[in-house]
C-alpha cells in the first residue's frame, strides 16, 4: 500500500509576479520576479520543503504558465498528480505592490474563469484525503461552482479525521465585493460576506483548525476583536482556532 500523504492542500495555484523593488507602487516598477503562488500551494511548498510528502489539488491553464507551475512544483518535492490543465481558461497571475512591513496589496488576473474553480466531485482521489495526515482547503474553493462542491465533499469525506485545516482565505473580489472587511469594504463589502458565510459556516462542520486572520475571521463569525472570533470558532467546533494578527502576532486558542 502506498504511504499516506503528511499533507495534502486543495485550493488555489497560480504564478505571482513579484516586484523586485519594495517601497515602489506598481506603476513605477521597472523589475519583478516570477515565483509560484496561490495559498494552498504555498503551504503544500512549506511541507515538502520541511522533508514531508505533500501533493496539492488544483489546476492550471493549458499554457507556458501552467507548465512553470508543473515545474515548479516538482523542483519543490511537491506532489502535482492532481494538478490537471483547464483548456477554456489561463493560469492565474497576481501582482503585489511591496511596502513593508505589513502593506502588500495584491492585484488578482483570473478571469473569465480561475482553473482552480473547475475542480470538479468526481475528479477527488477521496481515499487519498481521507488517508492523509493533514488535510488543509482554503475559502477560495468556496466562491464559485464545481469547485464550492468540490471542496465540501472532500471536507465531508474527511469527516473531522486527523487533522483538516479550513484556511479561511478572504478574498472578497472573488465573491464581487470590494476592498478588505465590513468596515473597508465599500459599499460591497458586507453583501460579500453575507454571501459567503453559509458557505464558511458549512466548511466549518468538517474542520479541526481554522486559521485566518481578524478580517477572515469575521466573515465566519460576523465579530472582528481577536478573542471573540476564537472563541466563535471554537464554538461552531473546530478544535484549534488561529487568528493572525499582522505586526500584533498571532492568536491561537485550543478547544
Amino acid at each position: 500500500m502506498t504511504e499516506p500523504y503528511d499533507l495534502i492542500t486543495m485550493g488555489r495555484i497560480g504564478v505571482d509576479i513579484y516586484p523586485l523593488q519594495a517601497g515602489v507602487p506598481l506603476a513605477q516598477v521597472e523589475t519583478f520576479g516570477k515565483f509560484l503562488g496561490g495559498s494552498a500551494t504555498n503551504v503544500a511548498v512549506a511541507a515538502a520543503r520541511l522533508g514531508r510528502r505533500s501533493a496539492v489539488i488544483s489546476r492550471t491553464g493549458s499554457d507556458p504558465f501552467g507548465d512553470y507551475v508543473h515545474q515548479a512544483l516538482r523542483d519543490f518535492g511537491v506532489d502535482d498528480r492532481w494538478v490537471t490543465p483547464v483548456d477554456a481558461y489561463p493560469t492565474p497571475v497576481t501582482f503585489c505592490e511591496i511596502f513593508p512591513p505589513d502593506d502588500f496589496p495584491l492585484y488578482f488576473y483570473r478571469r473569465p474563469k480561475a482553473p482552480d474553480l473547475v475542480i470538479r466531485p468526481e475528479e477527488l482521489d477521496q481515499d487519498a484525503i481521507e488517508g492523509a495526515r493533514i488535510f488543509w482547503v482554503t475559502g477560495t474553493g468556496l466562491c464559485e461552482e464545481p469547485s464550492r462542491s468540490a471542496t465540501l465533499a472532500a471536507l465531508e469525506a474527511r469527516a473531522r479525521t486527523g487533522t483538516t485545516v479550513f484556511d479561511l482565505d478572504w478574498r472578497p473580489m472573488f465573491w464581487g465585493g470590494e476592498g478588505g472587511a465590513s468596515g473597508d469594504g465599500g459599499a460591497s463589502g458586507a453583501a460579500a460576506m453575507a454571501t459567503a458565510r453559509p458557505y464558511y459556516e458549512a466548511a466549518l462542520r468538517y474542520a479541526t483548525v481554522a486559521v485566518g486572520n481578524v478580517d477572515e475571521a469575521e466573515v465566519a463569525t460576523g465579530l472582528r476583536d481577536p478573542q471573540a472570533c476564537a472563541r466563535a470558532l471554537l464554538d461552531m467546533g473546530v478544535e484549534l482556532a488561529v487568528i493572525k494578527q499582522g505586526p500584533k502576532g498571532v492568536l491561537a486558542a485550543h478547544r
